[in-house]
């Protein structure tokens, strides 16, 4: 399903990271009915590529409304659509990432996409990373797939939790953080 960018304020993971991205999880399983959640979903194309490979539900935050309006709209061509099916649910919530991860209450999510603008501050990325792993909002075997700039310092992963890979694309970095009885390797 092709996905409609908003004009401005977005930066859409390439298709050659997505790509790498979902060989990379699609090859560990953790995707089979998984509960995902995307933090600046931007076009939501992480949460419903997500989708279209065996997860179960999506939660989109996005606090752009042009870009929450355009996701939500996605979503409803998805659910009428033939690939749809009666035990999935996709929702998109306008909000703030990091108010939503420091105050949502939710069940346990199984992959967590967090994909911010490239100027968002390391400190800022640290301290979502602790409020979702510091909650209730993860599972016991979660990952959170993390994309930033490879100029970036690189991510503190939260107590309890590790980062387990890291692979360069261009000018991204993704970032696999996991807790420590998980593993991706």
């Amino acid at each position: 399903m092709p996905l409609t960018t908003p004009k401005a304020g977005t930066r859409p993971t390439t298709d050659r990271t997505k790509e790498a991205i979902f060989s990379h999880l699609d090859s560990r399983g953790v995707l089979d009915d998984a509960r995902v959640l995307d933090l600046f979903a931007g076009t939501g194309a992480l949460g419903v590529e997500a989708l279209s490979r065996g997860a179960r539900e999506l939660v989109a935050v996005e606090s752009s409304a042009p870009a929450a309006a355009l996701i939500a709209r996605t979503l409803t061509a998805l659910k009428h659509s033939r690939s749809w099916e009666s035990d999935m649910s996709a929702r998109v919530i306008r909000a703030r990432a990091e108010k939503y991860a420091a105050s949502a209450v939710a069940a346990p999510f199984d992959v967590i996409f967090i994909d911010p603008p490239y100027a968002f501050e390391t400190e800022a990325c640290n301290q979502l990373l602790s409020d979702l792993a510091g909650g209730d909002m993860t599972s016991a075997r979660a990952v959170i797939v993390l994309e930033r700039s490879t100029r970036s310092d690189e991510p503190t992963a939260p107590a309890g939790w590790e980062i387990t890979d890291r692979r360069d694309y261009g000018e991204t970095a993704v970032y696999y953080i996991e807790p420590v009885s998980v593993g991706i390797l």
